[in-house]
């Protein structure tokens, strides 16, 4: 039997229930009701729940989205083995033969950050459950799209998460002048099938969740609390902007932790008003230590 790990998102309408393998490969599907998930025998028997909104599929998990008729917690345990269940019976979840059909629609809107170099551009489906940067184009292997946005002139970085696509510009340009043409391209370039991210080369670097987990079991109790701490009420926020934030160290001996900033988070002006008088003081306050310092290795 596939073994489904459920797992919260942004959004507390969706949540993500993920397999240990891959599901489909260097696509994704959005489904909002049972017609237009013809191709996908799991995803109609999901809509069969008065409650599923809709249902997203990609990479190793699928994600769906509740009416607010019920809570989470009271059918997600119900929901995993559903899907378990159908899913060892042999049912499948994407007909391969139906998923070169007609481009899929999608939204795609410009939402401004914090740092004025940076424009957050969020997406009508889910891209990744892995957050990405990409400094150069020489280190988007990963990401097809990605190495086309490098193209234009005025790209300096790009940053995908979850939903959105975070873009930093040289000063050369206006965002006036350049948002549309990005808006445009990256809209197109997703509804005509182009890859995000390639899932399994961001797996062969490492950057997996096993991965992750298996990094935080071998830390001291207080870096554990640390990165549970930004994971839990940092990390929104962040995210929210544009942005990420991730855990690099935690020095015991001078109360010193620091954090990587990425996407419109990495060189933005209030950055350090933020680590200072946001998550400097949070933790100061959660672990009870007036000592702590925090400090961005990429600020």
């Amino acid at each position: 039997m596939s073994k489904i790990t459920i797992k919260e998102t942004q959004n507390p309408s969706i949540l993500k229930f993920e397999f240990e393998d891959f599901i489909t490969k260097n696509e994704s599907f959005e489904f909002k009701n049972i017609d237009e998930a013809h191709n996908s025998p799991l995803a109609q028997q999901l809509f069969y729940l008065p409650f599923v909104k809709t249902v997203y599929i990609s990479g190793n998990f699928i994600a769906i989205e509740k009416y607010n008729i019920v809570e989470w917690e009271d059918v997600k345990s119900a929901v995993a083995e559903q899907i378990e269940s159908f899913v060892s019976n042999g049912g499948i979840i994407i007909s391969v033969e139906e998923t070169k059909t007609k481009k899929q629609p999608i939204t795609v809107y410009g939402e401004s950050t914090p740092n004025p170099a940076a424009l957050k551009f969020v997406v009508s489906k889910m891209l990744t459950k892995n957050s990405v940067e990409f400094k150069n184009i020489d280190e988007t292997a990963a990401s097809p799209l990605a190495k086309e946005l490098f193209k234009f002139p005025y790209v300096k970085e790009v940053f995908i998460d979850e939903n959105y696509i975070s873009v930093i510009k040289y000063e050369i340009n206006d965002w006036q002048d350049i948002t549309l043409e990005l808006r445009s391209f990256i809209k197109q370039y997703i509804e005509n099938g182009g890859i995000v991210l390639d899932e399994s080369l961001l797996v062969a670097k490492g950057i997996s969740e096993d991965a992750k987990a298996q990094d935080f079991d071998k830390l001291d109790v207080t870096s554990q609390q640390i990165i549970n701490i930004l994971e839990e009420y940092v990390k929104p926020a962040v995210q929210a902007d544009g942005g990420n934030i991730l855990f690099e160290s935690y020095n015991e001996n001078d109360k010193t932790v620091k954090v990587i900033l990425q996407g419109a988070c990495s060189g933005c002006p209030s950055s350090t008003f933020t680590l200072k008088s946001g998550i400097e003081n949070m933790l100061k306050s959660m672990l009870n230590d007036e000592a702590i310092k925090v400090e961005a290795v990429n600020a």
